[in-house]
């Protein structure tokens, strides 16, 4: 018999209008890794909040056996206090304060009334050695990158005692090595005995590190996948999730490319802090009508960087170059410069640049284009208002019942679809598009992928930035490639393989020319 450590049974939790539970059973076998799947909105954050406490006893119908007793917890220091430690994927990080200081943040080592700096230094030195981050730790948390932020949240969770860890997309905003670090401490603290439970998306590292797989679908347990077992295949997740079997993870597309309508040339974009620090270094790209471009490049290499300048100089400091739309030279000194001139830029970041969390869907998708709602007036005309934003929710399949609902209460997957309806709304001759489907599910995927196709049907210029090659080979129709803040090559689609990019984004001070070809 399995030695359960955790079981969900009959878990059911009603939102105002909306079902998102259905009598969902969870169970999970102590000194595994335990994966779920599902799509944006199937239940899966619903259903650990539940779990953590977030939404307390009381506020579901069902039973948590945790550790072979029943559990009611009441808030999340309830569950933390059980063993149970959830890292979410907004990480719960201060970045003016310390390794150290985060590590033992609420939780300090006193000494006389007094916070003893040296021993908790001392005991955030061996947790940090135990999950794999060479940095001293008072170096002030902001100044260190996603991957190891998320070590530190997982050298936090270790001072808790931690029997079950559980992971929200914990791989979302990795890059190859950080990610392949952070699944290998997984399987290191699957050695010492914890638990571990991992939503994610990225269906690969699922298969590669799972024990079994809960796949939850429409706020119900669908099945249970033996991970060991020879059909626990990618395709075999994704029919469990979406239903049906995805023929091609990218929808059929036949290019109609015209004359090039975006240029920018020799552009180059300084640190905003650091004196003297170049971040993009004389990069030049064009686009032409109908055409979908990717800029491939390796974390920090400086794509978002280029991409935030020429829109409105949102990053850094001292941009020069020059943009050119349709031939004609133009201007994107300010955001709404570059709205006025039909570029749009959809943020890697959609809750901090993207969305306004805490108003509802209408607001957010007319927030770009408001003067296309009010004329001789300086009032918003809210029934039209209200008609566009149905319009693109129905365009879209944003999963909503109306457009009044708040914005973050959505999944990923719709939140992404009202960024890029507010920003369709201006219409948009030119539409960068950072990381598009960061943390999104393989059916919300498609969905964008294929607005994505319809945009360049219309004739748009269309720039995607993504970290994942194979979405890049598969979307795009020519892909540049950044290395270090310059240009260091670009080929169609077609010629170019996952090899070939990489050599070009790992390629130090080379002339584009030279590999081009």
């Amino acid at each position: 018999m399995s030695d359960a450590i955790l079981e969900m049974r009959n878990i059911t939790k009603d939102f105002p209008g909306v079902k998102v539970l259905k009598n969902v059973t969870l169970g999970v076998d102590r000194g595994e890794i335990h994966a779920i799947c599902g799509e944006n909105g199937a239940g899966k954050s619903t259903l650990m909040k539940v779990l953590s406490g977030v939404y307390p006893h009381g506020s579901f119908e069902g039973e948590i056996v945790f550790d072979g007793e029943t559990q009611r917890f009441d808030a999340i220091k309830d569950s933390e206090r059980a063993g149970i430690v959830i890292i979410h994927q907004e990480l719960a990080l201060v970045p003016a304060l310390s390794i150290a200081e985060n590590i033992f943040l609420g939780n300090e080592i006193t000494r006389r009334g007094l916070i003893d700096w040296n021993e908790a230094n001392a005991r955030a030195m061996t947790l940090m050695h135990r999950v794999g981050l060479d940095e001293n730790p008072t170096t002030p948390v902001g100044q260190l990158g996603v991957g190891k932020q998320q070590l530190i949240e997982i050298a936090k969770a270790l001072t808790k005692d931690v029997k079950l860890l559980i992971l929200d997309e914990p791989t979302a905003a990795l890059n190859d090595t950080d990610s392949e670090h952070l699944l290998n401490l997984l399987r290191d603290l699957r050695e010492q005995g914890i638990t571990c439970i991992i939503i994610s998306h990225k269906l690969g590292e699922i298969v590669d590190i799972a024990d079994r797989t809960t796949i939850i679908r429409d706020g119900e347990t669908v099945e249970v996948l033996d991970m060991s077992a020879p059909d626990a295949t990618q395709d075999r997740i994704i029919r469990g999730m979406v239903g049906r079997s995805l023929e091609s993870r990218f929808p059929d597309r036949t290019p109609n490319v015209g004359e090039e309508i975006f240029r920018v040339e020799g552009w180059r974009v300084m640190h905003p802090t650091q004196a003297g620090r170049v971040i993009v270094d004389d990069a030049s790209i064009s686009v032409r009508a109908g055409e979908i471009v990717g800029i491939a490049g390796l974390m920090g290499a400086g794509r978002t960087e280029f991409m935030m300048s020429v829109f409105g100089r949102s990053y850094g400091r001292d941009a020069s170059g020059r943009v050119l739309l349709r031939g004609k030279e133009i201007s994107t000194r300010t955001v709404r410069d570059a709205i006025a001139n039909g570029i749009a830029y959809v943020s890697e970041d959609r809750k901090q640049y993207g969305l306004n969390l805490i108003t509802d869907i209408k607001t957010n998708i007319s927030s770009s284009a408001l003067g296309k709602l009010s004329t001789a007036s300086i009032f918003v005309d809210g029934n039209e208002e209200i008609r566009v934003a149905e319009q693109y929710r129905r365009d879209l399949n944003i999963k909503s019942p109306t457009v009044a609902q708040i914005v973050g209460n959505l999944s990923g997957g719709n939140q992404q679809k009202v960024v890029l309806s507010k920003w369709l709304y201006t219409d948009p001759d030119v539409l960068i598009l950072d990381e598009p489907t960061r943390g999104i599910d393989v059916g919300a995927k498609y969905e964008i992928y294929e607005v994505i196709g319809a945009l360049a049907a219309a004739g748009k210029a269309v720039i995607v930035i993504s970290s994942e090659l194979p979405e890049l080979l598969g979307l795009s129709d020519r892909v540049y490639a950044l290395a270090y803040g310059r240009i260091t090559g670009q080929m169609p689609a077609a010629e170019a393989t996952q090899e070939k990019l990489m050599a070009l984004m790992t390629m130090e001070r080379t002339s584009p020319k030279e590999t081009a070809a």
